[in-house]
């Protein structure tokens, strides 16, 4: 049994990890590396391994950053099987289908520039709408948390309820039979304890080795509850003033825990039930309408709402816009609104057009609730900038701006620690979806524990 690692290796993007057992390759992940143009520039860059060799791939999650280079993976030769669950299927297809569309936008507006600079040699986007649905094709068995998937004769594969999105999953890997069983644990990205709408991570097997994210491994959260009453607070007295209250948002998870948030501040008198909310971003929209169906994902309570026939994310007086001229309306509303658009660190999107409406009214308020990467407009208006650039205008900022700590899906260092401490039996652990630093806090963390924090392309035999 060899492990090696090919992204998210002493970094927080581009998860790719490749088991061979015996036999059979298997890929755990293949995402996109994300933030800055060296890092950004990797992703056209050769895998590390041959893609026609793998049989299978086992897919954690739909974010990005795990999933992202599926479709140039199918296009450089990969010909086995997608496996992962029934959620993360359906929102892997949204994000991949729109992660390919503004690629080839991209492509077609660098070819537009090259041309003029007399270029003869336009850019082709990473991977196409086609390409992206030809690896579609390619998703096969649909994992059920719990239950065990036949991968070969003596190889098996369990995915467990991880917590982090919708679908998320930690996969156990298992190889032989009996005493001579091998058993790798791969934590995909793990989500906190107590969410709103999710339900908690699920504790983990036995296994012998693990690889483990690590995040936020050097720090805790702050506590929910204190981030939801300061979020309902802001919203409300920004409406009390006359205000609309703009929130850029994340389509996958967020999206949907905001709605969840409002719908019990109205449901609790905290915000006026007549509150106008406007959801604009199709893709958050669509996100939305997978979570009615993946009840097995989900906190028991919203679950059961669900079951009753009713719907913990549908507000009042909820639009959800999927039209550009519905978007463009809104900005005829000069109060009373909760408008949440993406993207989350506004660097594209529907949110620049609401920010412009919006960023320069002192009874407004932008309300971050994720993170914001340095560079980013987001991070600019985070950090006190007097003006931002704007679709081609300088606006003032004279709105109120709240950053929300505490809505992160990813497991702090305390739940991190306490997530492996259940895991009997291991004896070796790779660290792995973090900075490096934030790598060495955590392993100091955890006791009794060979750990190793891999390069990329760094390989290991298991045996």
């Amino acid at each position: 049994m060899k492990l090696s690692f090919h992204g998210a290796d002493r970094d927080v993007t581009g998860s790719c990890h490749l088991l061979e057992v015996r036999n059979r390759r298997i890929l755990i992940d293949c995402g996109l590396f994300q933030g800055s143009q060296e890092l950004a520039q990797q992703n056209a860059g050769d895998f590390g391994f041959d893609p026609s060799t793998i049989d299978l791939v086992l897919l954690t999650h739909a974010h990005l950053d795990h999933c992202g280079r599926l479709p140039l993976l199918s296009k450089r030769g990969f010909r086995g099987q997608v496996i992962t669950t029934a959620a993360t299927r359906e929102l892997t297809r949204l994000v991949l289908l729109d992660s390919a569309h503004l690629q080839e936008e991209e492509a077609r507006t660098q070819s537009r520039h090259g041309r003029r600079r007399g270029e003869d040699h336009p850019p082709a986007p990473l991977y196409s709408i086609p390409d992206t649905l030809n690896l579609l094709d390619r998703f096969g068995a649909t994992a059920e948390y719990g239950a065990p998937l036949q991968l070969a004769d003596d190889i098996r594969a369990t995915f467990v309820n991880a917590g982090h999105i919708l679908g998320s999953a930690s996969i156990l890997i298992e190889a032989g039979h009996g005493s001579e069983a091998r058993r790798i644990l791969f934590s995909g990205d793990i989500g906190n304890t107590g969410q709103p709408l999710l339900a908690s991570p699920t504790p983990p097997a036995n296994a012998d080795i693990v690889v483990m994210e690590t995040t936020y491994g050097d720090r805790n959260h702050r506590p929910f509850d204190q981030s939801i009453t300061e979020f309902l607070d802001a919203v409300s007295a920004t409406l009390a003033r006359g205000g609309n209250v703009v929130i850029p948002t994340f389509a996958l998870d967020r999206a949907q825990e905001i709605l969840f948030i409002l719908r019990q501040g109205i449901d609790r008198s905290q915000l006026p039930p007549g509150v106008q909310v406007f959801l604009d971003s199709p893709m958050a929209i669509a996100a939305t309408e997978i979570f009615a169906r993946h009840a097995e994902c989900l906190n028991p309570a919203v679950s059961a709402r669900f079951a009753d026939g009713g719907d913990p994310l549908k507000l009042p007086n909820l639009h959800l816009t999927r039209e550009s001229a519905d978007s463009i309306a809104i900005n005829r509303i000069s109060g009373g609104a909760v408008i949440m658009a993406g993207s989350g660190m506004c660097t594209g999107g529907r949110i620049r057009h609401h920010l412009r409406h919006n960023l320069g009214r002192k009874e407004s308020a932008i309300v971050f609730v994720g993170f914001a990467a340095s560079g980013t407009p987001a991070r600019s208006i985070i950090d006190g900038a007097k003006h931002l650039r704007l679709l081609g205008e300088d606006i003032p900022v004279r709105a109120s701006i709240h950053t929300i700590n505490g809505f992160s899906a990813h497991a702090d260092q305390s739940e991190l620690t306490a997530w492996h401490s259940r895991i009997g039996g291991c004896r070796r652990t790779f660290l792995v979806h973090g900075e490096e630093e934030t790598m060495k806090a955590f392993a100091g963390q955890l006791k009794g524990q060979t750990v190793a924090m891999p390069g990329i392309g760094d390989q290991f035999d298991l045996s």
